[in-house]
């Protein structure tokens, strides 16, 4: 028997495994489709409202405790390892090597974050002394700490079946910071989602929490991700998906009668301005490096860089030769879903009429080759839809006339995930120049390198003004991410006795 096949297909609800009238068929890349649950809102309710009685006993968990849970969710995880790897590789049609990795990834952001909580910084702790004898009036006493908010909705991605989905970067920071979950599944792999919310339940059974401290509601239709949004219990939403799909859902979130926060993450090209020295120098090494960036997981990453601007000429020319050898090169991979496929090629043909296509796929099923478009600045700045995100292996050259048209082309784009300058040594003046708008457009800046592959540290900021996401001032990798569910509460003349839960 098959991981797939031994299977429950129920959504975990509050510590139970519960069905439903309805089902939906998984579409696995290898082997037969499985049956699951199909959420409802009445799934929803009944997660939401366990986690709100959960939220009373976990926020006051201490962190010590917390931080045991989120380790305990990583040795469950892998414990489950082989498990996990092969349905993760018959549902999404990734490599094991690649769910492997970021299997490792996500069991290292639950440590990661149970290291974070012990240490008190991430409170934000502030007190101000009482000044009983200050003139004119006195001082209160006053001390700020950093409180959950409450029961938080999470929606798992499409490419990232461990890292970004049920316990994921949105979950780990979460739980981290006492908050309850409750994970709306992504239908592209809800085998997997099982698998791993059973390692968060053994995990919470072992530590003797709440069982509404996590639950999993599986999906493929729209109903149960809007109820999740709108369920008035839940105080704020983690997402990483598509623009349309994510506007929609922030957009609720804003029209509930108490709206909450929706930190989603939604799309980006991740432009890269290639620098005239360093286009000279190592033009060739340059494309050869994008297009291995490009054509990473067939171009389904957040960061995949879609778009480079380089000055029109003879080293532009040598640029573009050396991509199209290495884009001609590589193989057609498999998407992640049929749907992905389908908007892929959309968008491929959409720009296609747009720009001068050097490389065209001709793909056709899941299965998708690299494209590769140019355009000049021009036209880059007439027409929007040119710096549109095509989610997969699609590149666009933009060639401008000069660095100030290169200039006009930065401060002409939406709010980015990642901004890239290509530089070398000579390049400093126009790298000065440009950082300042970069810097704007962006919530992380490179020099050199590509920006695929998310370091996840202290540091990291992966987010950025809209449309790479609903909140510029929040990341959903590194440490900073536990802020989202979190809020600032002042307590004025409290007694210490009455604060020691709110630090242990």
């Amino acid at each position: 028997m098959t991981v797939a096949e031994g299977l429950n297909g129920r959504h975990l609800i509050a510590g139970t495994c519960v069905s439903g009238d309805e089902t939906f068929l998984s579409q696995p890349v290898t082997g037969k489709g499985q049956r699951f649950a199909q959420g409802t809102a009445a799934h929803v309710d009944a997660a939401a409202r366990s986690a709100e009685d959960a939220f009373w006993s976990y926020s006051a968990t201490s962190r010590a405790d917390r931080a045991a849970f989120l380790n305990r969710i990583a040795d469950e995880i892998e414990a489950r390892g082989d498990a996990i790897t092969e349905i993760g590789c018959a549902e999404t049609g990734l490599p094991a090597a690649r769910l492997q990795g970021e299997r490792g990834r996500t069991t290292g952001q639950l440590r990661l974050f149970a290291t974070h909580i012990l240490d008190d910084a991430f409170l934000d702790l502030r007190h101000d002394a009482a000044m009983p004898d200050r003139a004119p009036a006195p001082r209160p006493d006053m001390r700020m700490i950093q409180r959950p908010l409450g029961p938080v909705g999470v929606f798992g991605a499409s490419n990232f079946p461990l890292a970004f989905s049920t316990a994921g970067g949105d979950t780990a920071s979460a739980l981290a910071a006492g908050c309850p979950v409750v994970v709306k599944g992504h239908p592209a792999h809800p085998g997997t989602a099982q698998i791993v919310a059973e390692a968060i339940e053994a995990a919470r059974v072992a530590c003797g929490l709440h069982p509404g401290v996590f639950s999993l509601i599986q999906s493929n239709s729209r109903a149960a991700g809007e109820a999740l949004v709108q369920h008035p219990l839940i105080q704020a939403i983690g997402f990483t998906g598509s623009l349309a799909g994510g506007r929609a859902l922030f957009d609720l979130a804003c029209q509930r009668p108490v709206p909450i926060p929706f930190f989603g993450e939604l799309g980006s090209v991740n432009p890269v301005f290639l620098l005239p020295a360093a286009l000279a120098a190592r033009g060739p090494e340059i494309g050869a490096g994008w297009a291995g960036s490009l054509t990473m997981g067939a171009g389904q990453f957040c960061t995949n860089p879609g778009i480079v601007i380089a000055v029109e000429g003879p080293d532009a020319d040598a640029f573009e030769a050396a991509t199209l050898t290495a884009l001609g090169a590589a193989p057609a991979q498999t998407m992640l879903t049929d749907g992905i496929a389908d908007a892929y090629r959309h968008g491929r043909d959409h720009l296609a009429a747009l720009a001068d296509v050097r490389l065209g796929s001709g793909c056709s099923g899941r299965q998708n080759a690299p494209d590769l478009l140019t355009t000049t600045g021009t036209a880059f700045l007439a027409n929007p839809d040119l710096a549109e995100e095509v989610f997969g292996p699609l590149g666009l050259i933009v060639r401008v006339a000069d660095i100030d048209e290169m200039r006009r082309v930065a401060m002409g784009l939406r709010g980015q995930l990642t901004c890239t300058m290509q530089m070398d040594a000579g390049d400093s003046d126009i790298a000065q120049a440009l950082l300042p708008v970069l810097e704007r457009k962006a919530g992380r800046v490179l020099v050199n390198g590509f920006p695929t592959g998310v370091e996840v540290c202290d540091a990291m900021v992966h987010g950025g003004p809209y449309p790479a996401s609903t909140n510029f001032g929040a990341t959903s990798v590194g440490t900073l991410a536990i802020r989202r569910f979190m809020r600032p509460v002042c307590y004025q003349n409290m007694p210490e006795a009455f604060l020691a839960g709110a630090i242990a």
